[in-house]
């Protein structure tokens, strides 16, 4: 039955989004999409019980997009975000004719930020961009530069953990950055030291074109055309005697193949430090790294026999294994969670942060779900159901930043909640996408937000149509988990360094996308001493049969 049951709602739902898709473009993406107005339906609020639940360390490697830079919130505190990744030939077993001879032009490392283009002007052909992705101190006084230092390491990251017989994937955390510290080679030099500060100690996210120049085919003095340009990202010249000695002059067999250069060649570590005269600014933006990568130009033979010598590249690619460190301080306020009523105010933050825990229904289940009971014993068709977050203003104040979004799930079984799966609807944005379900920030005119709305209509149907006093164990009333997004596309999981147990509920894992969004917010509860009016509650509405 309930499989039968599932099939048919979500055959009706892919119909109903699909026409709804065909027939609209929805522009205001933070708007209620269904409305409000429950004409001529019952409606019901039910009690929640919601508190506050610490994360503490968080699986980090191997992350879709990497944060890296300083951070200072205002209310969470200082996030330093370091980053260290594996180095892969783009091609293997490359040839040097005359290795001794081997002029290093450049070295030079780039990774794109995330920008979209705007315009290029016509005269000089230079394109403009806005960056996305990047969290900074917008007071004009602020100091958003950085100190960058790339390092090689010694330090091996494994794909699968000896100590489970290499059966499953390694694991590492956001705490671990004193175990690569510890293993920096090279004496301890790092690899950007150029004289130009804004490549290492006063380091800052930009939103220029990166240039590359030619001299001009007269050699007129000065003068100088542009060949290539590149979308904004992280330029940092390397050292080139660095990359001659480790690459260049390596034995045949350290380049032979992957697997041997990273043996040989470990890791690169992206340390981050305060910048000097920016103590308490700083700023910190999210990578690919997995598209970034290091530019040898250099001089060799043309071949074996042809001794002269012509311009050519070697690249390496920023992919393989890799970690984020994270270092916050910050410690959430509510020490000892109320789990009978629920806490005042919930600390939602992401990294290494805090989460809430909710219980639908007063965390009934079975012959003590009253109102469940009352629901499935009228027959009752759920027309519409939602839990509203209001946000507490007064604490959180105006300075702090506001995630864009919330991502509610299933805390029991630790999987997305049917809604979820049903909702289809896309956004030109794709961190917009399934915008039904929601959690996506509602503002005010002057751009702070009120508060987070997540319909569960799906979740709701299925625990009064299959859970009861008739069940041996109602298993359909679960706990959910409540904690802030990056995106809401990507359902996957990350490992807690520390499990814990929530009333009864073991976990050890945690929404990615949450380990990777530093921001937090501060919601009103359901405790003794919140206002009524912003309570979470649930509310249903529904129809009666005839």
């Amino acid at each position: 039955m309930k499989f039968n049951f599932f099939i048919k709602t979500f055959i009706i739902g892919l119909l109903v989004l699909f026409v709804a898709s065909c027939d609209k473009e929805f522009t205001d993406i933070g708007a209620d999409i269904i409305g409000d107005n429950h004409y001529g339906l019952d409606s019901i609020p039910s009690p929640v019980i919601a508190y506050n639940q610490n994360i503490g360390t968080v699986q980090t490697n191997n992350l879709p997009v990497n944060s890296i830079g300083v951070y200072n919130n205002p209310i969470f505190g200082k996030t330093t975000a370091s980053f260290i990744t594996q180095v892969e030939l783009a091609s293997v077993n490359p040839t040097f004719f005359d290795k001794p001879t081997i002029e290093v032009d450049s070295v030079y490392l780039y990774v794109p930020y995330f920008s979209t283009f705007q315009s290029t002007d016509v005269t000089s052909g230079d394109s403009t961009y806005k960056l996305d992705s990047i969290q900074k101190n917008n007071s004009e006084l602020a100091n958003n530069k950085i100190k960058l230092s790339v390092y090689e390491t010694n330090y091996y990251l494994r794909s699968f953990d000896p100590a489970t017989g290499f059966t499953q994937a390694q694991k590492y955390f956001s705490d671990q950055q004193p175990d690569f510290e510890a293993t920096i080679a090279n004496g301890g030099n790092r690899l950007n030291d150029a004289t130009d500060v804004s490549q290492n100690d006063q380091f800052e996210f930009k939103s220029t074109q990166i240039k590359f120049f030619k001299n001009n085919a007269d050699l007129t003095p000065g003068t100088t055309t542009v060949r290539e340009r590149l979308a904004p990202g992280m330029f940092l010249m390397l050292n080139k005697q660095f990359f001659k000695d480790k690459i260049i002059n390596a034995s045949t067999d350290k380049l032979v193949n992957n697997n041997a250069f990273k043996e040989y060649f470990r890791s690169l570590f992206f340390k981050v430090e305060n910048a000097s005269g920016s103590v308490n600014d700083g700023a910190l933006a999210k990578l690919n790294f997995s598209q970034g990568k290091i530019t040898i130009v250099y001089k060799d033979q043309i071949s074996a026999t042809n001794l002269l010598k012509e311009k050519k590249t070697l690249v390496l690619n920023l992919s393989g294994n890799t970690v984020n460190t994270f270092n916050n301080p910050w410690t959430n306020p509510v020490t000892s969670p109320n789990t009978t009523i629920g806490d005042d105010n919930l600390y939602l933050k992401g990294g290494v942060g805090s989460m809430a825990i909710l219980e639908l229904f007063g965390g009934q289940t079975n012959d003590n779900a009253t109102l469940l009971n009352t629901l499935r014993s009228q027959n009752v068709l759920i027309n519409d159901a939602y839990l509203v977050f209001y946000i507490n203003k007064p604490l959180l104040g105006i300075l702090a930043p506001e995630p864009n979004r919330v991502y509610l799930y299933d805390f029991t079984n630790k999987r997305p909640l049917l809604d979820y799966f049903f909702d289809i609807t896309t956004s030109p944005k794709p961190k917009y996408g399934k915008f039904v379900h929601g959690g996506i920030i509602d503002k005010e005119s002057d751009g702070r937000g009120t508060k987070y709305k997540i319909r569960i209509t799906n979740h709701i149907k299925n625990l009064v149509k299959y859970g009861g006093a008739s069940v041996a164990k109602d298993s359909t009333n679960v706990k959910l988990g409540l904690v802030v997004t990056e995106s809401i596309n990507n359902a996957s999981n990350a490992n807690l360094k520390t499990p814990f147990t929530a009333s009864g509920v073991n976990n050890k894992l945690i929404p990615v996308m949450s380990v990777i969004n530093e921001l937090g917010t501060i919601l009103y509860g359901t405790g003794i001493s919140t206002p009524e009016a912003k309570k979470i509650k649930l509310e249903i509405y529904y129809t009666k049969p005839d």
